[in-house]
């Protein structure tokens, strides 16, 4: 039993031109009356209030992508922790187990450099060090006339 990727190219040809014809259809039947309403910023059903140029920390999101990250380790790790017995028995084992180690150590490394850097600190130091003052440019000389009579 070989590869079939014939079939494999077929059923993602198939599955795209499903989508676009299904998107041409949708775009020839449905109803066209757009408003102001329609055609503001949705945000979870909630009218926009204010600038959208404002500070963000996004502080939070870095815990939350770390987060995310480990979760995705042990979805990863799940299923190969399930057939790892059977594995053993088969002597193929130590593979699993080398390559589970290595993919944790470097989600660890990540873990160590985000902890190193400061990034899982919710309240942050500012540094000591004064800011470097921005370079000032000379002005540019005035191009008004000046009257020498008095």
């Amino acid at each position: 039993m070989g590869y079939q990727f014939g079939a494999v190219l077929a059923f993602a040809v198939v599955a795209i031109l499903f989508a676009l014809v299904m998107l041409f259809v949708g775009r020839l039947f449905r109803p066209r009356f757009p408003n102001d309403n329609k055609v503001s910023i949705y945000e979870c059903g909630e009218r926009p209030i204010g600038s959208a140029w404002y500070n963000f920390n996004p502080r939070f999101y870095l815990i939350a992508l770390v987060f995310i990250i480990f979760e995705v380790d042990i979805a990863l790790t799940f299923p190969v922790v399930v057939v790892y017995a059977s594995w053993i028995k088969k002597r193929t084992g130590w593979v699993a187990f080398v390559e589970l180690m290595l993919f944790t150590v470097v989600l660890l490394v990540g873990l160590a450099w985000a902890w190193a850097h400061g990034d899982l600190e919710w309240v942050k130091q500012l540094s000591s060090k004064p800011a470097k003052p921005a370079p000032v440019e000379p002005a540019e000389p005035s191009r008004e006339k000046i009257s020498l009579s008095a």
